[in-house]
């Protein structure tokens, strides 16, 4: 061809071709259970995500952190083993805040869901948790997650990023209705890092002593209070200071004002998850806290900048994927697709040997058969480079089932979750909209809406955007809806950078 533009054909296709067999679903052992590494489309598509652009985050590009110090203040022994997490423990740790959509150089205080990663330095090897300041997120399967993030970024002719493009998205998943109901809301606009909670956001397992398993979810609670920006306050900050969240925390941690969050989980019996009233593993979905109460944990003090932006935040590196033991996944799909995806954009970015740097360094010995690559700095010798060996060096040979796995067994199919009584894309998202907002905030979010819309979102996508409003709330979406076909919508930009 003279034009290196490719032909787009009737379907989709792999790399080298062939018929892609699914850009909705993971492959999976029965549609609760664990993703297979056979999934080869998957595994491409999300190489090549991590691929895109070089070499800032693709996700969380912009962002800023600091070091601080976990302290374990309660006993949950009763539900994991894991040293950190004893009562009376200390563990270092880093955490790392960031927007999702924006690129490095985006203001700070554009509307959108805020990154928080923390990584706990453990005795028992480093542990991540990489969350957001929202305890869901605006899809269940990881094979939608690239196609959710291009939606966010920018168009590819005019380089621009584009609300049509949003709410086609959006509207054409409904599950993202309960994460947009949130990031529509005041919580789109944390006025800083200090003054937002954080949310593991998935459903992890604990192990405890005897073996028993558990499932929970972590909630981190600002001590701080929670606090928000308006429209007009964001977008008047975004020209003003657009490093404003990270110079926010870099200053009051050099004043003396240290930040903290108390850490409290849900805990659900391991049998639970196959009879609650919803799938506990779908990432759209929260818990009820009167089903399972908030169990307090421990404090996360930040009272240390850094002193290399560039070596320690930057280069800082964050997967779910790295556990102790005590801590497991669980089948969350999205959770299971990261752990893979989140090192190997890693490896992208920073270089196959990314866990070397002194920031990623466990502060445990490191015995890892992983060999040379690019930059490599640690290294093992003349030890055997192969297991098993014959000349002393240990290596790993657990056998059986996973002392933090579970029991799956089916097809192997492409589907959604089972679905489980209550489960629907829209009743929590009515449910914020209804009975956590109250009057001043749920008209705000008219006109926030009504605003976006207003900004380029054409038919079809625009009744279709209606309707699913109309189906998070018949009042809130006729009210968007007015505003809409009177022209009577807020700014669309206002604190959203130009989507």
């Amino acid at each position: 061809m003279s034009d290196s533009k490719k032909t787009i054909t009737g379907h989709s296709t792999t790399g080298s071709g062939a018929p892609a067999p699914s850009d909705r679903n993971t492959l999976s052992v029965g549609p609760n259970g664990p993703l297979l590494l056979h999934d080869v489309h998957f595994l491409e598509q999300m190489a090549h995500f991590n691929r895109e652009k070089v070499p800032e985050r693709q996700p969380h590009a912009k962002g800023g952190g600091a070091f601080g110090v976990f302290e374990t203040t309660e006993d949950v022994s009763a539900y994991t083993r894991a040293a950190l997490f004893q009562k009376g423990v200390k563990t270092e740790m880093l955490a790392r805040f960031s927007t999702v959509a924006g690129e490095a150089g985006s203001p700070d205080t554009w509307r959108d869901v805020r990154g928080f990663s923390l990584k706990f330095y453990t005795t028992e090897g480093n542990y991540d948790l990489v969350g957001n300041n929202t305890p869901i997120f605006f899809v269940r399967d990881p094979m939608k997650f690239p196609h959710f993030i291009r939606s966010q970024k920018r168009l590819p002719d005019s380089g621009l990023r584009d609300n049509h493009m949003q709410w086609d998205f959006w509207t054409s998943n409904p599950e993202t209705a309960h994460q947009v109901t949130y990031l529509m809301g005041e919580r789109g606009l944390p006025r800083t890092w200090r003054h937002m909670n954080g949310y593991g956001s998935h459903t992890y397992m604990w192990i405890n002593a005897k073996g028993e398993k558990f499932w929970v979810k972590y909630h981190f609670h600002t001590q701080q209070g929670m606090e928000f920006f308006t429209n007009e306050e964001a977008a008047q900050m975004a020209g003003k200071d657009a490093d404003f969240h990270r110079r926010d925390l870099f200053d009051a941690i050099a004043r003396g004002e240290h930040p903290k969050w108390v850490l409290s989980v849900q805990v659900m019996p391991y049998a639970d998850a196959k009879t609650y009233r919803i799938n506990p593993f779908d990432l759209t979905k929260t818990w009820s806290h009167k089903d399972y109460p908030l169990i307090p944990v421990g404090t996360m003090t930040l009272n240390r900048n850094p002193e290399n932006f560039f070596a320690q935040i930057e280069q800082a590196a964050f997967s779910p994927g790295n556990t102790v033991p005590g801590i497991g996944l669980s089948p969350d799909k999205m959770l299971l697709g990261r752990a893979f995806a989140y090192a190997d954009a890693q490896r992208n970015r920073i270089g196959a040997n990314f866990h070397q740097l002194p920031v990623n360094q466990p502060k445990v010995p490191v015995n890892t058969y992983m060999f040379d690559g690019q930059m490599a700095y640690h290294h093992s010798g003349n030890a055997p480079v192969y297991a098993p060996n014959s000349h002393g060096r240990p290596w790993a040979d657990d056998t059986g089932a996973m002392p933090d796995g579970w029991e799956s067994d089916g097809e192997m199919v492409r589907a959604a979750y089972t679905l489980h009584a209550e489960d629907d894309d829209f009743s929590q998202a009515g449910t914020l909209v209804r009975e956590v907002f109250n009057d001043d905030q749920r008209s705000k979010l008219v006109d926030q809406v009504a605003g976006s819309l207003l900004g380029g979102v054409r038919s079809p996508v625009l009744e279709r955007a209606i309707e699913y409003w109309k189906n998070i709330d018949a009042d809130v979406g006729r009210r968007i809806e007015e505003q809409v076909f009177s022209g009577r919508g807020s700014d669309p930009a206002a604190g959203m950078g130009d989507a």
